[in-house]
């Protein structure tokens, strides 16, 4: 206490503009030290911002190679598991459009490459340039030759060795960036210790700044105020007011106290209308803000119905604990539920329910299990389900954030009936193609390349429709044969038909010179453009021998 009093006693000895120059030097000390933290700061956010933007491309650019991979992998299979190449085509086009994108996802991945990944980088650009190419010359010789041949070349020991080693360079990538990630989370932590640090010093230079303008309103400013209200107090007459601060001893001594207590009542009083103003301000924007919530909330929410149930399949929506948040009415009316069931009700009791009519095939707990399975798996499922009553049922089912599940059950009898009808006429049809006595042949008008043949086509040619399909005529058969056919398709895509049959004679390398008499015809597309070159052929062959 003694030295608290000496201190005290010192600064009232200091002059006003000793106390100023003191208070202001700390204030700019403060000042300097807080723009020196204030950049160091800043140089230690830019190397977390790009650090961390180095590592998520790296984890990015390493799930999509991953993936890549996976849905080249995929495609290899479907053209694997494809009868013909016409069949594999499709798999193999999509198979080489992922082989480009890889490419791309490298190329920028390399060029935001660090330097000191180059070295475990370098044999993986390898493997994937690899892989690339080796998914290549899958494609080509499956939609060239055969599935077969396409699997021959994917599917072997070699692929296999060179898929684990970009799986091992990927982990070992991973494994890179990871230990880089859990840099950058320690330089984070050193960024907010430098935050706090300069949060510290601004507190600091605050209260500093506050300090500079208690000294100057203390010593300075407001005493000199209060000393003039005081003469104008006095000059009006009231004697009765006490003159404060008569034992200083600075240059403003005795007069700086005189109208002290006038000086802060006016000072409250204003602060108190000001406040009262202000509070009756925001209480009027609080409400109306809460008005115009209330007004958002409920459109959004009449909105948000009227699109559900709009929808053509039913939804429901689950939370966690497997309770109704969302059901529209297309789901009530897929199975017919009762007003009673309704957002608030548990997916037990719709299972319940289901089962009492007899909807459901298995029991209520084994089937409410299987769909608790996947939400806690939080993976996306697709399913049909056959109803006791006939119908099916396509389910579609996705995780939501917040461990909840939305489901959309669409009614597709309808188009199952029609598929198994269209199947079965496709059966027929090509029964019926493939027993008729006529060769039949189809073209692809753009190019005049044989895409179908029947089997009476590969009987008059004498060869598989392996070797026809994807070649044209000059690729099949002498050159004035070639010509000849050619003229013929010429003159066919010149006229809508030509149902009367044309006999000519043509050479061919495998039967030799066969007498035929042709039927041709163009299949259009829907936009009336010619596709296809149907010819219809019989061989006359024998008859025209047993005339001559």
């Amino acid at each position: 206490m003694p030295k608290l009093a000496g201190v005290a006693k010192a600064y009232d000895d200091l002059g006003v503009a000793q106390k100023v120059h003191g208070v202001v030097g700390l204030f700019v000390f403060l000042t300097l030290l807080l723009l020196v933290m204030a950049i160091q700061s800043v140089r230690l956010q830019t190397t977390y911002r790009e650090d961390l933007a180095v590592s998520a491309n790296a984890a990015l650019n390493i799930e999509r190679v991953n993936g890549l991979i996976f849905a080249i992998v995929m495609e290899s299979r479907g053209i694997y598991m494809s009868a013909d190449s016409i069949k594999a085509k499709p798999f193999g086009d999509a198979l080489l459009v992922r082989n480009a994108e890889l490419g791309k996802v490298l190329e920028q991945w390399q060029d935001g490459l660090q330097q000191d990944d180059a070295a475990r980088f370098a044999p993986f650009k390898k493997r994937i340039e690899q892989f690339i190419s080796f998914r290549r010359e899958l494609v080509r010789r499956a939609v060239e030759v055969s599935p077969a041949a396409g699997r021959e070349w994917g599917d072997n020991d070699v692929n296999r060795a060179l898929r684990t080693a970009l799986n091992d360079d990927l982990a070992a990538l991973a494994g890179i960036y990871g230990e880089r990630a859990r840099t950058v989370a320690e330089l984070g932590n050193v960024t907010r210790l430098a935050a706090w640090y300069l949060a510290l010093l601004g507190f600091g230079t605050l209260v500093v700044a506050g300090l500079t303008v208690v000294v100057m309103q203390q010593c300075a400013l407001k005493p000199l105020s209060e000393i003039a209200r005081a003469t104008d107090a006095i000059v009006a007459g009231r004697t009765e007011l006490v003159i404060p601060y008569i034992e200083r001893r600075d240059e403003l001594g005795q007069l700086a106290a005189a109208v002290q207590k006038f000086h802060g009542a006016a000072v409250r009083n204003e602060h108190l209308e000001k406040l009262s103003i202000d509070t009756a301000k925001q209480r009027d924007e609080a409400i109306q803000q809460r008005d115009a919530l209330n007004d958002k909330y409920y459109a959004t929410k009449w909105q948000l119905s009227a699109a559900i149930n709009s929808l053509p399949q039913g939804m429901m929506m689950l939370d966690a604990a497997a309770n109704i948040l969302v059901m529209n009415e297309q789901y009530r009316t897929i199975y017919a539920l009762p007003p009673e069931l309704k957002p608030g009700s548990s997916l037990l009791d719709i299972l319940q329910y289901r089962f009492k009519k007899g909807q459901l095939r298995s029991n209520v707990s084994e089937y409410l299990a299987a769909i608790m399975a996947r939400i806690g798996k939080r993976q996306p499922s697709s399913d049909e389900i056959q109803l006791i009553d006939g119908r099916t049922i396509h389910i579609l089912e996705r995780p939501m954030d917040g461990g909840g599940w939305v489901a959309t059950h669409d009614d597709v009898t309808e188009q199952r009936r029609s598929q198994r009808i269209l199947e079965r006429t496709e059966r027929f049809l090509v029964t019926v193609i493939e027993n008729i006595p006529e060769a039949i042949v189809a073209k692809d008008a753009r190019n005049l390349r044989y895409v179908f043949v029947n089997t009476a086509a590969e009987k008059m040619f004498g060869l598989p429709r392996g070797e026809i399909i994807g070649k044209n005529a000059r690729e099949l058969f002498p050159p004035a044969t070639a010509e000849l056919i050619e003229q013929r398709d010429r003159q066919l895509m010149m006229q809508e038909q030509q149902l009367d049959p044309i006999v000519d004679t043509v050479e061919s390398p495998i039967v030799g010179r066969r007498t035929i008499s042709v039927r041709r015809l163009q299949v259009g597309a829907a936009d009336g453009e010619s596709q296809l070159l149907v010819s219809l052929i019989e061989d006359l062959t024998h008859q025209a021998r047993t005339a001559a």
